[in-house]
């Protein structure tokens, strides 16, 4: 079904119950070996991480850099989520999140090496210059 075109642009919501709901994702982001995930990784929704036959290590942003970059209007409370997914073929490489400076863990940290396997995380800002890290699953 065509979306509706109403006063000069399209329109969701607007009456029609039976329209599609729409979003927008931003390309997956991509990581492989150990290294310091940047905030456009963060805040792309979706990690594809490819380790290799050996574990890797995604370090967070640090969060001044977080807030600097990308969410420099998130006030406590402020949440993105996003997800890890292990796409390497191996079998063989775990992936770790580790901390930056400023953020807390909870839970476990880690996506399986097995292919296909993933995580979602949530970031949560708990105050001035700190954030925490669940791990939702």
């Amino acid at each position: 079904m065509p979306l509706p075109n109403g006063a000069g642009g399209y329109q969701l919501g607007d009456g029609n119950l039976n329209e599609p709901v729409m979003g927008y994702w931003p390309t997956p982001a991509t990581a492989t070996v150990t290294a310091t995930l940047t905030p456009a990784q963060i805040t792309a929704g979706l990690i594809l991480a490819s380790p290799g036959a050996t574990a890797a290590t995604y370090t967070l942003p640090s969060v001044a850099s977080l807030e600097a970059d990308a969410l420099s209007s998130a006030k406590v409370g402020s949440t993105v989520d996003f997800s890890v997914c292990n796409v390497d073929g191996s079998g063989s490489g775990v992936v770790t999140l580790a901390a930056g400076t400023g953020w807390t863990l909870v839970g476990l940290m880690t996506v399986a090496a097995t292919a296909g396997t993933s995580q979602v995380f949530r970031a949560r800002k708990s105050g001035d210059g700190t954030w925490v890290l669940y791990r939702m699953g």
